[in-house]
């Protein structure tokens, strides 16, 4: 496994939010299974993960794929890691995986997360949601 893909392991399983800062790059593409577009920058993504890290219950990775894949825009493939993971949110167990591709620089330039099933991904939605507006990262709706 890639030293970034390692560091960002241990940073979401310890609940340490602000070791992920220099993990990401300053154009990251977070790309979430209940929103169309993509959260974009680092620091609405760090955001996100605040919001993420307070919400999940017993977040644990289960293991790791190493390989490579193209990015979201077509571009060349990319280093890339798939973590998947089992969580609980609102008493709902998630099952789902991280999917990390990296940039030149060793940095997770593009996260896409997928999750399971869809009453997960429902309960994931408005809870992440909730964390969102409370933390002025989105307006009220």
């Amino acid at each position: 496994m890639t030293p970034t893909a390692d560091r960002f392991r241990t940073a979401v399983e310890k609940g340490e939010h602000a070791a992920l800062a220099d993990l990401f790059s300053a154009d990251i593409r977070f790309y979430s299974p209940v929103k169309f577009s993509p959260f974009e920058g680092r620091p609405l993504v760090l955001g996100l993960f605040g919001v993420l890290l307070r919400t999940f219950e017993d977040f644990r990775y289960l293991g790791g794929f190493e390989g490579s894949t193209e990015t979201t825009g077509g571009g060349p493939a990319a280093p890339a890691v798939i973590l998947p993971f089992r969580t609980t949110v609102d008493g709902r167990q998630i099952h789902g995986i991280d999917q990390l591709q990296f940039d030149q620089d060793g940095r997770i330039n593009e996260f896409t997360v997928m999750v399971r099933p869809l009453t997960a991904v429902q309960t994931l939605s408005a809870a992440v949601l909730r964390g969102l507006v409370a933390d002025g990262l989105l307006p009220a709706q």
